[in-house]
């Protein structure tokens, strides 16, 4: 019952904005009236989710390692195959500034870590990761969840080689593992999880075009059966047409009329319709966030030039480290996104924005690595790190901290043997989960048993959680971790039973991470 009602008060809100948007010649103004009268909002709290996704399938099996003895032999064992082992370093391994440039030798030894609940073993991370190092040893933000992936039901070895155990449809395709991550459907799916949750809690905002949010370009786990992914670019939002001013060819009069054609149907095809209604919505929304929004160089999110315009791309706050030289800085698109999507968080309590509940979607891409692996992956998880890391300090500097929980998800993780200089498709992968609510610095899952081929040099007998050319066999569920973010986002059990459809498979439907 309440998410029936939750989705009727989102479309009479909805029927409320389409019907002031429809209004032939209305004024700019009377539209944006129409839309903020929606109803107020029913909570003194805010909370964001962000999905980071790491597009090609990350290998990360050599970004959250086991440096236990045995695990690490048979770690280093399968990843030194020539011509270009990428096995990794052991801890302690100083840095050899004239190795190869991505090569183990060149990045030095894993960087240890020290989980509450080691599970026996020990730890460390990629060693282009020491600020995650911090986050996870001692700020406490920065969890990690292993050997997570899209399941139906929970599945040994033996029920995986059944043909009657229910298992995600295409797996080790990039673009249905994509989808199923995002939606539990494979290629071709509409309406994801992250949207789903939006349809549910978009209520609580003044304006539920705000809830949905991607700064990282088109994403399904934004969509859902009544909101709509909202478009955003590094610099903030899309505009349509005129400028800053409101002009068009330095007209505003010009600018004015544009917008009244453009909102304006001439007839009843349903289509004409239609496009007229997503174009007004795309220049009403651009206009009330450009004006809710801070600057990108204000000292909360960037840094200011000294003279000239500003240019993320110059930014210091938004280069890392270059992990091959490290006196050099390399610019980092992800971080510009983490930017902007920091930027509306901060404006969500204004008046024009209005959010109590919002995900948002950015993402790095570059994850494919079948081959040059030693230097793409070590700039990746520098990439990768130092995002994160940005936009755990502004959200420090705004106090927001424990408001916004960010989590990474993959296509897919990749093989345990190397292919000479490379990896290829597999199924688990580790993720991190970051934030001030986040219960960090510990492990939540089981770990992988990291086996040795047996025999025929064609399997892992010795583990249970490996599959051919040592592929991770999932023991966390996409829908389990999903449940916990949208526990502490605010949906009952009823409500994740809803969004979650593998969830009731599961007796652990709360992973513990978050507060």
């Amino acid at each position: 019952m309440s998410t029936m009602n939750a989705s009727r008060r989102l479309f009479l809100r909805h029927a409320g904005m389409m019907s002031a948007i429809g209004a032939a010649g209305g004024p700019l103004a009377l539209n944006l009236s129409a839309i903020g009268t929606a109803s107020a909002q029913t909570a003194a709290d805010y909370k964001a989710i962000v999905c980071l996704f790491l597009f090609g399938g990350n290998d990360s099996i050599n970004m959250v390692l086991p440096t236990d003895a045995a695990s690490f032999a048979n770690y280093t064992t399968l990843r030194s195959q020539a011509p270009d082992p990428i096995a990794l370093l052991a801890a302690g391994t100083a840095a050899n500034a004239g190795a190869a440039n991505g090569s183990p030798a060149r990045l030095g030894g894993v960087l240890p870590i020290a989980p509450a609940n080691a599970q026996g073993r020990s730890f460390a991370l990629h060693p282009a990761m020491g600020t995650l190092q911090t986050m996870f040893d001692t700020d406490k933000r920065l969890a990690i969840l292993p050997n997570v992936g899209t399941l139906i039901l929970p599945t040994s070895k033996t029920q995986y080689g059944q043909a009657s155990h229910p298992k995600p449809v295409s797996l080790f395709s990039h673009n249905d593992q994509q989808n199923t991550w995002q939606s539990f459907q494979p290629e071709g799916a509409t309406v994801g999880w992250g949207g789903r949750m939006g349809d549910l809690l978009a209520s609580m905002n003044s304006r539920a075009v705000f809830t949905s949010i991607t700064a990282g370009g088109n994403a399904v786990w934004l969509s859902g059966n009544e909101v709509r992914q909202y478009q955003v670019t590094s610099n903030g939002a899309i505009r349509l047409g005129t400028n800053a001013s409101g002009q068009v060819y330095g007209s505003a009069a010009v600018g004015q009329a544009m917008e009244r054609i453009v909102q304006t149907t001439r007839g009843g095809h349903l289509l004409e319709m239609d496009l007229s209604a997503v174009a007004a919505r795309s220049m009403q929304a651009e206009s009330l966030l450009r004006n809710a929004l801070k600057p990108a160089s204000d000292p909360l999110f960037g840094t200011a030039p000294a003279s000239g315009s500003y240019n993320a791309t110059n930014d210091p706050k938004l280069r890392y480290t270059d992990p091959n030289n490290p006196g050099t800085t390399i610019a980092n698109p992800l971080a510009q996104q983490m930017q902007v999507v920091a930027r509306i968080i901060e404006a969500s309590g204004n008046a024009d924005v209005g959010a109590k509940r919002q995900v948002f979607f950015v993402s790095l891409g570059g994850f494919d690595t079948h081959d040059a692996q030693n230097n793409n992956h070590a700039q990746l998880m520098a990439r990768l790190a130092h995002a994160l890391r940005y936009f755990d300090d502004t959200l420090g500097a705004l106090g927001l901290r424990n408001q916004v929980t960010t989590f990474t998800a993959s296509d897919f993780g990749r093989t345990f043997t190397s292919n000479g200089d490379g990896t290829d498709h597999g199924w688990g992968a580790h993720h991190f989960v970051m934030g001030g609510a986040v219960r960090g610095g510990d492990l939540y899952g089981s770990f992988p048993v990291y086996g040795a081929k047996n025999a025929n040099n064609n399997n892992f007998d010795s583990s249970p959680d490996q599959l051919g050319n040592g592929a991770l066999l999932p023991t966390t569920s996409v829908d389990q971790l999903g449940a916990t973010l949208g526990r502490w986002f605010g949906l009952s059990d009823t409500q994740l039973l809803d969004v979650f459809p593998n969830l009731a498979n599961f007796s652990t439907r709360n992973l513990g991470f978050l507060t």
